[in-house]
């Protein structure tokens, strides 16, 4: 039985077409007439255009989404005439979006489309304006406008200005945001200034929601609410993710700490249920005091204790403390060893396309025609599918699990990632037996 192939040619057609193709491992066939169609327990593989390594073979099922695989031109004409009337109006008379949100149908695999279409009409996709547009569509109707797109010219990926890029390294967005903080809190978040506290180490939950009680007045600072108040939640999180990462060391003046150790490592057994043994805490809602700066320990607790920072359960305890033993525990908790927090560096967009290409095609050329193609597709729409997979709006428990684990900027990084790839259309061959 031939094998179903597909080919990444400059333009796809359905129909009659003569190619030269080339199978894993062997020579080169003659040009021949190319019969388009599905058929069952075909094997699935693709060239890449200019590129010799091929996919591994995907069987396939005669489903009739693959009747789509087998248009002829008349069908093809067919299909224009019903996309002009029906789809053109948001997507585009030659199937590239100008409206946000809306994706780019031009060169998209065919299958693909028609199963979408079906789903629309089903009402798998929820109450959306497509219910409307496919609800009274023929079977015939859907193949026949899925087989049009997929013939068209993808669309270009959009072009990235210079100096810009397509994806954000939130790490390196973290620091060049933190360069503003250096000054006070060190370029790597030890700081050498006394009453500053290290920032190195914190765990990032903790760190995003002590700046956020700066910028609320939950925390009495004019100059922290200052260099904060243009810093969105995103900066937030990136200063907060590159300073977790940090390794943490022992504040300069924790060596010259005021107070009674001993005294202190008595007194600090009942802030370990919070702030963990050691000062080293392991919940994310409370922060680490081991290797802090000493006086800025004191100043802390006192502003605990005078309302300049409100929390009512710190108001308490530091009500509870006089003078010595708030140095006592600042001259313990400073000289305490800091330890890394479980934080990891964030995969980049290219680390989780590897992910995504495995079904996706390489740089989202999708070479299973029930798949999308993802390359040079619009970014606000990925981002939506992206999140519905990851809501549960969209259901696939393979997607879902894929999703659940992105964070907001994984999925605008991914987004972006595919949409500013190169599509490249594909033609799908039963090929005759060796």
């Amino acid at each position: 039985m031939g094998g179903l192939t597909g080919a990444v040619l400059p333009k796809p057609w359905f129909g009659s077409w003569r190619v030269r193709l080339r199978r894993p491992g062997s020579v080169s066939f003659g040009a021949m007439s190319a019969v388009i169609g599905a058929v069952a327990g075909l094997m699935l593989s693709a060239f890449c255009l200019g590129g010799a390594s091929a996919q591994p073979r995907t069987a396939v099922d005669n489903g009739a989404d693959l009747q789509t695989l087998s248009a002829t031109p008349e069908d093809i004409a067919q299909g224009k005439l019903l996309a002009e009337q029906t789809c053109a109006g948001c997507h585009g008379a030659n199937g590239i979006s100008e409206a946000p949100g809306v994706p780019h149908l031009a060169g998209q695999r065919s299958a693909y489309l028609y199963l979408e279409l079906k789903a629309y009409q089903a009402g798998a996709r929820g109450d959306t304006p497509m219910n409307d547009q496919v609800k009274f569509l023929s079977n015939d109707a859907l193949l026949k406008v899925s087989a049009y797109f997929a013939s068209l010219d993808p669309p270009p990926p959009p072009q990235v200005q210079k100096g810009a890029k397509a994806t954000i390294d939130p790490v390196q967005a973290g620091k060049a945001a933190a360069a503003a903080c250096a000054g006070c809190h060190g370029e790597f978040g030890v700081s050498a200034v006394p009453g500053t506290p290290n920032l190195a180490g914190l765990d990032p939950k903790y760190t995003v929601l002590a700046m956020k009680a700066y910028t609320s007045g939950q925390r009495d600072s004019e100059l922290m609410k200052s260099m904060l108040a243009r810093v969105t939640d995103a900066g937030m999180d990136r200063i907060a993710l590159y300073y977790g990462l940090q390794k943490p060391s022992r504040s300069p003046a924790a060596a010259a700490a005021e107070g009674d150790k001993a005294a202190g490592a008595t007194a600090a057994a009942g802030c370990a249920g919070c702030h963990g043994a050691d000062g080293v805490s392991t919940n994310s809602a409370f922060p680490s005091l081991a290797g802090q700066d000493p006086s800025y320990l004191v100043s802390a607790i006192g502003a605990y204790k005078q309302g300049g920072r409100k929390d009512e359960t710190m108001k308490g305890v530091a009500a509870a403390l006089d003078d010595t033993a708030v140095k006592n525990l600042a001259a313990f908790f400073s000289t305490q060893e800091p330890k890394q927090p479980d934080v990891r560096k964030p995969l980049t967009a290219e680390e989780w396309a590897q992910k995504c290409d495995r079904c996706h095609g390489i740089n989202g050329n999708s070479i299973d025609p029930r798949l999308p193609a993802l390359a040079a597709q619009r970014a606000d729409y990925l981002e939506t599918v992206l999140r519905d997979y990851k809501t549960g709006v969209r259901k696939s428990p393979r997607m879902t699990a894929m999703s659940d684990v992105l964070t907001d900027q994984d999925i605008t990084n991914l987004a972006n990632y595919y949409a500013h790839k190169t599509a490249r259309p594909v033609v799908f061959l039963t090929l005759p037996p060796r």
